[in-house]
Parts: C-alpha cells; sequence; structure tokens
C-alpha cells in the first residue's frame, strides 16, 4: 500500500449519509473554540425552537467523508436543567422528529435538521472531575459518545497526565485529548468521531450505585409500560433518572398524557426517597459527583505514566476512602487543635500576654487617660485575634489547600455536612473558625451565597474560637475536671447538628449541593499563600478595627463614670434571677462582647479572687461557661456578619445566639438543681 493511500470505508458519509455531529460542552470548555477550528467561512446561525439560545452549523470534510457539526448552546447539565437548556435537551434526543409527548405542542421541531449521530462532549482537562459528571448524563442519551480533553497542554504544564485510555476504558466510550486553541489533536478527534459513528458504539451503561438502584427499583418497573416509552421516545433509564429527579418537564408531560398513571408514580418515588441518607435528587446528584470523582481520580496522574502505584495514588485511596478518609479528616482536625492550643498559645504568650503585662501598671484616673488605655486596650485585644490565632490557622489551612488536602477532606465530608444543608466546601471555614470566627465568616462570605452562606455563617457563631476554648480550658479544666470540658465541647457539636437542621429546614429553598474539586497534590507557592491572606484577613483592619477599639472606649467610660453599678442593676435579671449568679457579674459579662478573655479577668477582679470556686458552686460555674460559651461571640463576629450578610441577619444571630444561651444555661442549672 503507498503511503500516500487512503482506507476506503463503504459506504461513504457523504450528501443525505453525512454524518451528524453535535458539540456539547459546560461554558468555557472550548467547545466554541473547536467548532471555529473546523468551521467553513459562512456557518450557519439559528435558534433552538421556543428558547434564545443560538447554536451554529457548518459542514466538515473528514477525509473522504463528511460531517455536519452543529455547535450547541453550553450545557452544564440534563438534571437539573433551566428552561432554557430543555431545547438542546429535545434537540439530543429527537431533533426534528418529534415524539408523542411533543404533539401538543405549538411550534416547530426542537432544531431545523436531523438529531445527532454522535455526541462530541468537549471538556476542559483542567477541570476534569466537574465536567465528568455531564458525560455520566450524555452516556444515557442512547447515542455514540466521544470525549475530547481540551486544554491537555495546559494539564501538560503542570507536569500532570491524563490517562486517557484509563479514562476510556473506564466510560467505554474514545476518549482523545486535544488542544483546541492550538489545532493540536483536532484532526484525530474527528476521525475517531467517524469511525465510533460508523461501529454505531455507544458509552458503556452507568447504572447508580446499588443502593440508589435499589430504592428506584419499584418505579422502575411501574415506568416500564410500552405506551410511555413510545410517547417519550429516549432511553428508559434516562426517563426513570430524569422523573426520579423531579424534572419538571417529564413530570408536566406525564400529566399531560398520563395523568391517571402520575400520582402512583410520584407515591413510588416519595416510597424511593425514604431511607436514603438524603432526599433522593440530591442522592442522585450526589452519586454522580462521587462516580465523577473516582473518575478523575483514576485518570489523573502526577508526572509521566508509571507502571506501577505512586504514593498519590494509595494517599489518595486513604484520604477519600469514605471511611478512613473521615479519620485522616479528624487528623487534619487534631492538627488545627494543636495549632490552636500550642503554637498559638504560645505566640499568644509571647505576644498579646506581654503586652497586657507591660500595660496593666498603666491605671490612669483622668478621663483622657481612661481613653488612651481604652483605645490600648482595643488594639492589644486586636493583636491578640490577629497574630497568634488569625495568621498562623490562615497559613496552614491556605497551605493545606495548596497541597490538596482540604478539598480532599472536603469531599470526604460532604455527605455530613449535606445533613445541615451545607456542602463539604465549608469544611475549611469551619476549621479556621476555632482559631477565629471573623476569618471563617469572611471565608464563608467568598466561597459561598445564599441559602447556605446564612446557614454556615450562623452555625460558625457556634464554634467555640480560641478565646472561647480559653476560658473553657482554664475554668472547666479546673474545676469541672476533662469531663467538664468534654461535656461543653460535645454539648457545642449537638447544638451545631440541630442548629443545621433547623436552619435549613427554615430555608428550605434548598439548590442542588455545592461541588467538591479534587486537584493534584502540589508544593504550596509561599508568594501566592502570603497574599492569599492577607486577602482573607483585611477585612479584621479595616471593620474589625473600629468597632473593637470604639466599644473598648465605650465600656471603659461607663465604667470610668460609675456607670457599673447602674449596669450591673440592669443586667440583674439575666445575672441573679436567670443564671444565679453574683451581681457584680453583669459588666464583665458584658465586656465579652469586646473579647472573652477579657470577661473572664474581669470576673476574677469582680470576684476578688481567681480561686472562683471559693465564691461560686459547681451549678454557678457550668451555668457561667455554657453562658460565655454560646452567647454572642463578639463584636467583630457580629461587624463581619453585618459587612457579609447584612443587618437583619447579623442581628438574627447575635438574637439566635443569645436566646440558645439563655436556653442552654438555665436548663443547665434547673438539671444541676435537680441532680443536687
Amino acid at each position: 500500500m503507498s503511503e500516500h493511500s487512503v482506507t476506503l470505508h463503504s459506504p461513504l458519509l457523504r450528501g443525505t449519509r453525512r454524518l451528524r455531529i453535535a458539540l456539547v460542552g459546560v461554558p468555557g470548555a472550548g467547545k466554541t473554540t473547536l467548532f471555529e477550528a473546523v468551521s467553513s467561512t459562512a456557518p450557519q446561525t439559528g435558534e433552538l425552537t421556543n428558547t434564545h439560545r443560538v447554536y451554529r452549523s457548518c459542514t466538515v470534510q473528514i477525509g473522504l467523508d463528511e460531517a455536519s457539526v452543529v455547535d450547541l448552546p453550553s450545557l452544564s447539565a440534563l438534571h437539573p436543567l433551566q428552561d432554557e437548556d430543555l431545547g438542546t435537551l429535545k434537540y439530543l434526543l429527537w431533533g426534528n422528529e418529534r415524539p408523542p409527548v411533543t404533539a401538543h405542542e405549538a411550534g416547530a421541531a426542537p432544531a431545523p435538521f436531523e438529531p445527532p449521530d454522535l455526541i462530541v462532549q468537549v471538556v476542559d482537562a483542567t477541570n476534569l472531575q466537574s465536567q465528568l459528571e455531564l458525560t455520566l448524563e450524555l452516556s444515557q442519551l442512547g447515542r455514540p459518545v466521544v470525549l475530547a480533553l481540551n486544554h491537555i497542554d495546559a494539564v501538560q504544564r503542570k507536569g500532570l497526565h491524563i490517562n486517557h485510555r484509563t479514562l476510556s476504558a473506564l466510560l467505554g466510550l474514545p476518549v482523545v485529548p486535544i488542544s483546541a486553541l492550538r489545532g493540536q489533536g483536532i484532526a484525530e478527534l474527528f476521525k475517531t468521531a467517524v469511525a465510533t459513528a460508523r461501529q454505531a458504539t455507544c458509552p458503556l451503561p452507568q447504572a447508580p450505585s446499588p443502593h440508589i438502584a435499589a430504592s428506584l427499583e419499584a418505579l422502575n418497573t411501574a415506568l416500564k409500560q410500552p405506551g410511555i416509552d413510545t410517547a417519550f421516545r429516549m432511553p428508559h433509564q434516562l426517563l426513570l433518572m430524569l422523573f426520579a429527579s423531579g424534572h419538571g418537564y417529564i413530570e408536566r408531560e406525564l400529566q399531560e398524557h398520563f395523568g391517571p398513571l402520575l400520582p402512583s408514580l410520584q407515591a413510588l418515588r416519595v416510597a424511593a426517597d425514604q431511607g436514603l441518607p438524603r432526599p433522593l435528587a440530591e442522592e442522585i446528584h450526589a452519586d454522580r459527583h462521587h462516580r465523577a470523582a473516582t473518575l478523575f481520580e483514576s485518570a489523573l496522574r502526577p508526572g509521566p505514566l508509571e507502571k506501577e502505584r505512586g504514593w498519590r495514588f494509595w494517599l489518595d485511596a486513604f484520604m477519600l476512602h469514605r471511611q478512613w478518609g473521615l479519620l485522616a479528616s479528624l487528623a487534619v482536625f487534631a492538627g488545627v487543635l494543636f495549632v490552636v492550643f500550642e503554637v498559638s498559645g504560645w505566640i499568644d504568650s509571647q505576644t498579646t500576654q506581654r503586652l497586657i503585662e507591660v500595660t496593666s501598671g498603666w491605671q490612669p484616673q483622668s478621663t483622657a487617660g481612661v481613653v488612651g488605655r481604652a483605645i490600648a486596650d482595643g488594639f492589644i485585644g486586636l493583636i491578640g485575634i490577629v497574630v497568634p490565632y488569625m495568621l498562623p490557622l490562615l497559613l496552614l489551612l491556605i497551605a493545606l489547600e495548596e497541597i490538596g488536602l482540604m478539598h480532599r477532606i472536603a469531599f470526604v465530608v460532604d455527605r455530613g455536612f449535606h445533613k445541615i444543608g451545607l456542602h463539604g466546601g465549608v469544611a475549611v471555614p469551619f476549621l479556621l473558625s476555632l482559631g477565629c470566627n471573623v476569618p471563617a465568616i469572611s471565608a464563608v462570605a467568598r466561597s459561598t451565597s445564599g441559602r447556605e452562606r446564612l446557614i454556615a455563617s450562623v452555625l460558625i457563631t457556634f464554634v467555640p474560637c480560641s478565646a472561647r476554648s480559653a476560658i473553657i480550658l482554664a475554668v472547666a479544666g479546673k474545676y469541672l475536671g476533662v469531663l467538664g470540658v468534654l461535656g461543653i465541647y460535645a454539648l457545642t457539636l449537638v447544638l451545631i447538628a440541630v442548629m443545621g437542621l433547623l436552619l435549613s429546614h427554615r430555608k428550605s429553598e434548598a439548590g442542588p449541593g455545592q461541588l467538591q474539586e479534587i486537584p493534584a497534590y502540589s508544593l504550596p507557592n509561599w508568594r501566592a499563600m502570603v497574599h492569599e491572606t492577607w486577602a482573607r484577613s483585611s477585612d479584621v483592619l479595616t471593620i474589625v478595627t473600629p468597632l473593637l477599639v470604639g466599644g473598648s472606649v465605650v465600656l471603659a467610660l461607663l465604667g470610668h463614670f460609675g456607670a457599673d453599678g447602674l449596669i450591673n442593676t440592669v443586667l440583674t435579671p439575666l445575672t441573679s434571677w436567670w443564671l444565679g449568679l453574683p451581681l457584680v457579674l453583669g459588666l464583665p459579662l458584658l465586656f465579652g462582647v469586646l473579647r472573652k478573655e477579657l470577661s473572664l479577668l474581669m470576673i476574677f477582679q469582680a470576684l476578688g479572687t481567681q480561686d472562683i470556686n471559693t465564691v461560686l458552686g459547681t451549678t454557678q460555674i457550668l451555668t457561667l461557661l455554657v453562658f460565655i460559651t454560646f452567647y454572642v461571640p463578639c463584636i467583630s463576629t457580629f461587624a463581619i456578619m453585618n459587612k457579609t450578610l447584612g443587618r437583619a441577619q447579623a442581628w438574627f444571630s447575635v438574637l439566635l445566639s443569645v436566646g440558645v444561651a439563655l436556653v442552654l444555661s438555665g436548663l443547665v442549672r434547673v438539671v444541676m438543681g435537680v441532680l443536687a
């Protein structure tokens, strides 16, 4: 055979036999760049029926064959699906061939051309995991699919390798690395598309996990009726998953054509929801996310392809395991606690505590002196937040993010966080809140929105920060023992879980959970870490500082002008009547809104001793601790919530924390009284 000879396949795909290829991809994947690389000089444009979504099409020469290539509007998922995206799904299913379920619809067919013979999904190889979820959905359409790994050059520049052969074997469809911008691999992609279309090779069936399949068994049987399959003319597995996910279009068409049958189908869907760890639609989405993550981890390799599995593979086998991954997450949690209680504690003793010792002898009597001392105390409190606790924790957690560990933790804990209305991505702010709630809430504001932002921010205010932990360890550890300390932390965990359930129920307009990406392991970039640390802590200087210093001045002036007695009297219903504490503790509790350690120091001063067990009984000490732990974290936290959530939600959080603190401390007092 001559080197210039061409293998002739018969029949040729030309004229009326021309191959029809649909380009599909999420926004930013490079689908349009690929189309423009092969497009004619005058591609046709139009809108899919009953939508404002624009498509482009042209004829492409592929050897001796031809293909009509359609650049469809970007599509992120088949379910849930926005109404405007419904036209894309209809075209992929039916093209210009209207099935019986569309007979009552006004207007033309979904598109002015026939349905595709083959789908080319263009994926951004640098963001492969999330886009594999769409691949799993496209594999249910019953059409051949070819996966185009775009931006493969960018992956290689990062020193990574996507084993496209492994990915192809797992998906049961061809996977071709390309760089649409550079024109690399495009010829191979379309040759593969033609060969796949000739063989009519469809992807491997991508069934859901066994526990979901088992829950859907009865619904699956009920949907297997000739009339339904004939009316919808789509693969049965796709119809089942769309209906199980609550797809609005499927529901409406069932109501239109099979109205008497719909209530029983809905009842079976409700029954399928029972026994699952979360609502059926969310469980299907989470299962698809998990399978995409597994595919991603199986295909991604650092450096050149190796014959043997390296340490990264085995580390991920541990980190991403459902049970062992939780153990790894707990190990990171323990490491954060070590930094908070040991490293940060030592830094605090070398910075803030020394400043307090230096200024302890300064006890001005004049108004100007009192104001000056209050300003100094405010800045010392600011230093006590930022230097020992905020900066070390931020650097640690950002380093863990850079390495890739935090993304894996977020993936592992995602199921748990779903139960309280959150996604695993908020694991980082929750860990950060062990040091200080302020940067944690700021981090939540950057990574979430709407319902999830509110729930996460409110729950973070109940996480014991370093200041509250210092009080718990100093007082409970000394007077209540280890069981007392563990009891308060256990109460905190239970409270966060219960409040999460209540808040998620109150804000039930949950959208689909936040995804969790799993990047390759990498060494941290220290310059980027410093920049990110500043970006995450700058709110403290711009928002918290004025309020912290200003609040310190106001409270100092109240004490200077003899208003402390009046304040203690006003707070009598709280301190004496409700908490059963001495009246002199009113002002120290009020100062806790600045910083909790300051409140503890003032308690010692008000009682005239650091051995508070000589003045307070066990019930009073426990009641005091519970109240201090849960009522308003500090004015700094309120300030950052006011910025990120708005005034109404910030005050809601304040009132909620005060209410919770009052209820729990009152219950503790009653229960301890009964036990005594």
